[in-house]
């Protein structure tokens, strides 16, 4: 009885160290030292955007909307609608 038990301990321990030592063996051998300095700048965070400004940016595609707008137009308008407040650019 005690040499089974004793059998069975190894047995487990073997099969515990392998899987360990099988994870270890399936990493990547070798890691990139830096990142490419190809890669784009981080983008700051955007701010949240207060209920004022939220009403006026609806404004202004409602306005965009109507008049039929898409694409770079829709784009433009928009933007000089938002500096106007919410009314349509003169």
């Amino acid at each position: 009885m005690r040499l089974t038990t004793i059998l069975a301990s190894v047995a487990l321990a073997a099969l515990v160290s392998g899987g360990a030592m099988a994870a270890t063996a399936t990493a990547p051998a070798t890691a990139p030292a830096t990142a490419p300095a190809t890669t784009a700048p981080m983008k700051k965070a955007a701010t949240p955007m207060t209920p004022a400004q939220t009403a006026i940016s609806k404004q202004c595609s409602t306005l965009a909307d109507a008049k039929g707008l898409h694409g770079k137009d829709r784009e433009k308008f928009r933007a000089a609608c938002k500096k106007n407040g919410g009314k349509a650019p003169t």
